[in-house]
């Protein structure tokens, strides 16, 4: 068995890593692929990093296309041949006229929840503007969605199952920017990297709104590295690239911000 306690020390989602242990063990046990439900960014980089010092057991994470927030776990022993298909995922097209009566993101996933759904189920929902939208969900919900989601707000909807390869995802707004800072704080990185004062971006990161690497960090203090990647809710994310010491022992870094 795992080492259960060793494994939920210090984690911020007690009960989501839980559940991905009783998994795994399964996983051990079958000697087969098993699945999570869908998480959060924060919640999967948890597991990841977590189950990182683990040498008998193997995970992927994947939400059905690459930038995909939510994600679902697929878990197996290291000896068992291991590819990101094993992610268990379904791509629906919900089809319907939106152009006198547009829905948001919270339309549509208010919509596939008010069907009876938890949360845990839905992955990913692509809004599409007056054509509609789509959804990643599990499989085991595909023939129940097809016969009984049918409206949001006051559109009737036509729901059906379509590969993965057919997904419209937008590709995120990219800046690339280069900065000169005294040290690799991320209350420094992170105000240049999203062009706000430090002392707002220190009122952020106490609020818990900044994350690195999808870890919440309260420290303003944290020292950032090239590879990093610095999300704050609601604002998008900052991935730091090279970062150069020059002749005057100040950092370059170079960082994409993601919009």
């Amino acid at each position: 068995m795992l080492p259960r306690e060793d494994l939920l020390k210090g984690v911020e989602y007690r009960e989501t890593m839980a559940q991905v242990i009783d998994r795994a063990e399964l996983a051990i046990k079958t000697w087969e692929v098993v699945c999570t439900d869908f998480m959060s960014p924060p919640e999967w980089a948890e597991a990841l990093r977590v189950f990182s010092r683990l040498n008998d057991i193997q995970l992927i994470a994947f939400g059905g296309y690459p930038q995909a927030e939510r994600k679902r776990i697929a878990i197996a022993r290291r000896e068992v041949p291991f590819e990101e298909s094993e992610v268990e995922l379904v791509a629906l097209d919900i089809a319907g006229n939106f152009l006198f009566d547009s829905a948001t993101h919270r339309d549509f996933l208010g919509a596939l929840l008010g069907t009876g759904l938890v949360r845990d189920k839905v992955g990913d929902v692509l809004v599409l503007g007056e054509r509609g939208a789509q959804a990643i969900v599990v499989p085991e919900l595909v023939e129940f969605l097809e016969l009984n989601f049918n409206q949001v707000r006051s559109v009737p909807v036509k729901t059906r199952r379509i590969p993965l390869n057919e997904l419209k995802v937008r590709e995120p707004k990219k800046k690339e920017l280069t900065s000169t800072e005294a040290s690799m704080r991320l209350d420094a990185i992170a105000s240049a990297g999203f062009g706000m004062s430090r002392g707002k971006m220190v009122d952020m990161i106490t609020s818990g709104d900044v994350r690195v690497n999808w870890r919440e960090i309260s420290s303003s203090s944290h020292a950032i590295k090239s590879g990093d990647l610095i999300a704050i809710r609601g604002k998008g994310r900052v991935e730091v690239g090279e970062v150069v010491i020059t002749k005057k022992d100040r950092y370059r870094v170079q960082m994409t911000r993601f919009v």
